[in-house]
């Protein structure tokens, strides 16, 4: 299992030595969730905290674009050192081309399902990208419980991978722990990203390397 570190649920107070804290873990990817205030109800942080960290972080950045009108930023996101972009199918008027786009940029590119979007959404387009990232809750705010029926939505994904021959990961995010970690794991996600497991335990190190192992 791959992990993917959110560093929405981070000390901000203590932003520097929390990246540290990754760069000397066992994870695969840094995740950072952008939000807009407009495509989910908060705001998180935005380009000037991307550059900052892309300078000190030693993992691939994985960043999560909770925003309208992705295809704006792609450039920046590019050059705060992205290597995967994820954008929203709910939020793409164009998805194809946001994904070419994405690609023409250099970086990999993913596509996030809400949790009331249907996997089927994926058809025309899980051949092109190199990640689907499932939200098991609701985007916009960390802590929320994990929702269930996100199992059944990852078998689905699995299964539609296999009959296509895509070579996309299956990525999930929200309300991740050690038991939703390992139920996810059976049904076939392959990186599992995790906020308050990770950030608020006393060790984070442990923690990460618990959700690899499953």
């Amino acid at each position: 299992m791959r992990v993917s570190p959110s560093l929405l649920a981070a000390d901000f107070a203590n932003l520097s030595k929390e990246v540290e804290m990754i760069n000397s873990s066992n994870a695969d990817y840094l995740h950072m969730d952008v939000m807009d205030g407009v495509f989910v109800p908060n705001i998180s942080f935005g380009f000037p905290v991307l550059n900052a960290v892309g300078k000190i972080c030693e993992k691939p950045l994985d960043v999560h674009l909770m925003i309208v009108e992705p295809d704006r930023w792609i450039s920046q996101v590019r050059d705060c050192g992205a290597r995967i972009m994820n954008v929203h199918v709910e939020a793409c008027r164009h998805l194809h081309s946001t994904v070419s786009l994405i690609h023409q940029a250099g970086m990999k590119a993913g596509v996030t399902l809400n949790p009331s979007t249907p996997v089927s959404m994926l058809v025309d387009i899980i051949e092109d990208v190199e990640l689907v990232l499932l939200m098991s809750v609701n985007p916009g705010f960390g802590g929320q419980p994990f929702i269930r029926h996100t199992l059944k939505k990852v078998e689905e994904l699995r299964s539609l991978i296999a009959a296509t021959g895509s070579k996309a990961l299956i990525e999930v995010d929200g309300g991740v722990n050690e038991k939703t970690g390992r139920e996810l794991a059976a049904a076939g996600t392959d990186i599992l990203v995790a906020g308050s497991y990770v950030f608020g335990s006393e060790d984070p190190h442990s923690r990460i390397d618990i959700l690899r192992n499953l």
